[in-house]
């Protein structure tokens, strides 16, 4: 039974008896109260009666719309939870409920682990931290984590932090080629980062363990979960300091402008909040690497905060590439390396392809480089190709769990030798 919750109220609204009736004794076993209607038009007015902290609303029922119901219930009772439920459900659906207010979304059929997670996380209030303050200080958000890593640097303790609500955003798939969607939602200390699918019943965890293929992005694959290209959030992520959060995809993580920057502006809109634990920085001991000094190599050792060196070389119209970047909060990532985009060669595409990949590469989403120029954009900096190696190595560090402090330096390196780093760093420390 769960002794502080067990007074909260659950308003169940389904035109389906079967479902109200298994989600009603699964919830009543763990200590709930529950109620429960098929009829929209007393909605309203039980929320009134009933004072439910939470409601599970089906978005698909004969003569009623769920999302419109959903607005009228926000308009009303702007501070109550509200998780849409679907057997018709997908990410795009869950990325439209979201945007109009719903806590999260779950697919139809129910699984018992998914839907009991959703309900402690959104009676336990890990989206409200400071929902009054959603509109207020956001600029100085990025200020201040800045302020708390510089201050927190000679101990190597930093604060926990999540987001402040849910966010969503929708887009495609770089390799996969898949329509999707994105939401954020915040967790409680000490969750990690993790990701999961619109049922939520199974979890995969942005960590080094999970890692299953580094073939042109990184994956991640759990319990039958994959997840792929995680690299640009998890860089947004780990600049940001933001050290709990779900993350609901469908498969893959959308590839936006093939930059970070997007993530940024997703971050940065739902605010980041500062939990009470402590995350212990991972301080490297001494000089960690892997690759051939005088090829492909990226080794990391120790130093008063987080750098990265980047040395790429290619034939023209490339040539010789080199970037610094010393981390010294977010906003020198969002100014710095945030908005560097992939890239990659026309004489690949075919050999892509055929692998199953690049299937959602677009003119506006990478830049594409043939023989003889850049086709398709302008570079936004002079050096964006080493840059958003740059990127892509902080997104791959942080799955190591935890911020890193250490003084890295690659050169012609890609994610297969970011991992193959992590894993001695890993092993040296003991993680």
């Amino acid at each position: 039974m769960i002794d502080n919750l067990a007074e909260q109220t659950i308003l169940i609204v389904d035109d389906e008896a079967r479902v109200r009736e298994s989600v009603r004794e699964v919830l009543s076993d763990e200590g709930y109260r529950v109620v429960d209607t098929a009829d929209v038009t007393r909605v309203l007015d039980m929320i009134d009666e009933e004072k439910p902290g939470l409601i599970l609303l089906d978005i698909w029922m004969p003569r009623a719309d769920g999302i419109g119901l959903l607005k009228e219930i926000k308009t009303k009772e702007p501070e109550l939870n509200v998780v849409m439920i679907s057997g018709h459900g997908n990410i795009h659906t869950a990325v439209t409920a979201t945007k109009f207010g719903a806590f999260d979304f779950l697919e139809k059929p129910l699984s018992l682990e998914g839907l009991l997670l959703t309900v402690r996380r959104a009676l336990g209030g890990s989206n409200s931290a400071d929902q009054s303050a959603r509109g207020r200080n956001k600029k100085n958000s990025a200020k201040k984590a800045a302020l708390t890593s510089t201050r927190a640097a000679a101990t190597g303790r930093l604060k926990q932090k999540t987001l402040r609500h849910s966010v969503v955003t929708s887009g495609q798939g770089l390799h996969s080629g898949i329509k999707t969607g994105l939401v954020l939602h915040p967790l409680p200390p000490n969750s990690g980062i993790q990701f999961t699918g619109i049922s939520a019943d199974a979890t995969v965890r942005a960590h080094l363990d999970n890692v299953f293929s580094t073939g042109y992005a990184t994956s991640l694959r759990n319990k039958g979960i994959s997840i792929a290209t995680v690299e640009h959030l998890l860089s947004a992520l780990h600049s940001y300091g933001v050290t709990n959060l779900l993350v609901k995809v469908q498969s893959e993580i959308p590839i936006l402008d093939g930059s970070a920057i997007e993530f940024c502006r997703l971050i940065e809109d739902a605010g980041v909040q500062e939990q009470d634990e402590d995350c212990a920085e991972i301080i490297v001991d001494r000089t960690y690497r892997s690759g051939k000094p005088d090829g492909e190599s990226i080794s990391i050792e120790p130093a008063e905060t987080f750098s990265v060196r980047y040395e790429l070389r290619y034939p023209k119209p490339v040539g010789r590439q080199e970037y610094f970047y010393v981390h010294r909060g977010p906003e020198s990532f969002k100014q710095e390396i945030a908005p560097a985009r992939t890239f990659g060669f026309l004489r690949d595409i075919a050999q892509l392809e055929k692998m199953g990949l690049a299937a959602g590469g677009r003119l506006s989403n990478f830049i594409l480089i043939d023989d003889e120029r850049i086709v398709n954009t302008e570079l936004r900096f002079p050096d964006e190709l080493a840059r958003h190696k740059i990127l892509d190595i902080i997104g791959d560090f942080y799955l190591l769990g935890r911020p890193v402090r250490g003084a890295i330096s690659a050169a012609m390196t890609g994610h297969s030798d970011n991992i193959a780093l992590l894993r001695e760093v890993k092993k040296g420390l003991a993680l």
